[in-house]
């Protein structure tokens, strides 16, 4: 996947077009990820011990990968990302748009 954890993304299409949210989580196998604040449901729990509060909690279900694009921490526009091989044989991810490379402990 080409869009990890902690990334910022922007949403392109439905209903969360134009928000922006750091990635909490990635489901590489269905191709969904959480991104913060995006895509919120409401959920009904029950409460279930003595300490747990039930009620009506809101959080973010997930979003498929073809509705976000990584927004570059370079430029920091909604960009496409391509795989580049270094001269070490190292794999890196590079913005499409300004063509830097995009480090992955952020």
């Amino acid at each position: 996947m080409r869009i990890k954890k902690n990334d910022i993304v922007k949403v392109v299409s439905g209903n969360y077009k134009g928000a922006e949210g750091r990635v909490l989580k990635v489901f590489p196998d269905s191709q969904k990820l959480i991104v913060e604040k995006v895509n919120m449901i409401k959920r009904h729990t029950r409460q279930t011990s003595q300490g747990d509060q039930g009620g009506i909690l809101e959080k973010e279900a997930p979003i498929h990968l073809s509705n976000v694009k990584l927004v570059c921490p370079k430029c920091g526009k909604p960009t496409r990302v391509q795989i580049k091989t270094l001269s070490d044989g190292k794999r890196v991810r590079e913005c499409k748009l300004c063509h830097e490379i995009i480090s992955d402990e952020e």
